[in-house]
């Protein structure tokens, strides 16, 4: 399924995005992040036999436990990657375990912009744009409104996600409260192109950038559905810049 609204005239031509930069990129690597989250029997590994290029990628695993109450993360983290009138691309790269066992009935998320709204008394760690999967679907979403009063618009299906093979997923976005854009990737294919709608909540402080697997089903639905209990994900090419050849994980 395809998203597409009317398009505005390109940003392009306000010279914000007039050459290529890439202010982030990990080529699947423990070193060069800003932080990490790992919760309860959940980890991460630098490997060297499952990679999408180069020589490394990063093995992330979560394992449900019945008698745990928190959430079950297992991501990588860069501070900072945009706030409130930004744009930007964002990629990587994921492979699902070959014997990934899909489930219709509940989500995992790959990947999350998120920034600590503690302060205001309405959420926390409050995650606005994401990726994620449910069943073999890929889903994304944005988020606007107020941080107070949240609203969130979902990309439901854009994509078929295959266990045991390498996809890229490379994100354009334009955070606007008001006439932002929207757009995704998976493998090359332009999946989701939305325009003039709001992409970013009120707010000016800065947002995230998470990769890793969240297996946030296990934790919003109390329980776990099916049966594969340990969850693994390796991710590679991970990446941040100005142009889509900055994110795109085939690209650099």
């Amino acid at each position: 399924m395809f998203f597409k609204s009317v398009p505005t005239i390109a940003i392009l031509a306000s010279g914000l995005i007039a050459s290529a930069t890439q202010t982030f990129s990990n080529t699947g690597t423990l070193s060069g992040w800003t932080g990490q989250t790992i919760e309860h029997k959940g980890s991460i590994r630098e490997v060297t036999d499952v990679v999408y290029k180069g020589n490394t990628a990063l093995e992330m695993t979560q394992v449900y436990d019945p008698n745990w109450s928190g959430r079950f993360h297992s991501e990588k983290s860069k501070t900072a990657v945009y706030k409130l009138g930004g744009q930007g691309y964002y990629g990587f790269a994921f492979r699902l375990q070959d014997d990934w066992q899909f489930s219709p009935a509940q989500s995992y998320n790959l990947g999350q912009f998120i920034a600590d709204f503690t302060d205001t008394g309405c959420d926390d760690w409050m995650p606005a744009s994401m990726v994620w999967i449910l069943g073999n679907q890929l889903y994304t979403r944005v988020k606007y409104g107020s941080i107070c009063s949240q609203r969130t618009r979902t990309f439901e299906k854009v994509a078929t996600v295959t266990a045991g093979e390498w996809h890229r997923v490379t994100i354009q976005a334009n955070w606007q409260t008001h006439n932002g854009s929207y757009t995704l990737w998976f493998d090359g294919n332009k999946v989701v192109d939305v325009h003039n709608i709001p992409t970013m909540i009120n707010d000016a402080r800065p947002f995230d950038y998470h990769v890793g697997i969240y297996a946030n089903g296990w934790h919003d639905d109390h329980t776990m559905k099916g049966s594969q209990g340990t969850r693994q994900v390796h991710f590679d090419q991970i990446s941040v810049g100005t142009t889509f050849a900055d994110a795109d994980p085939s690209q650099w």
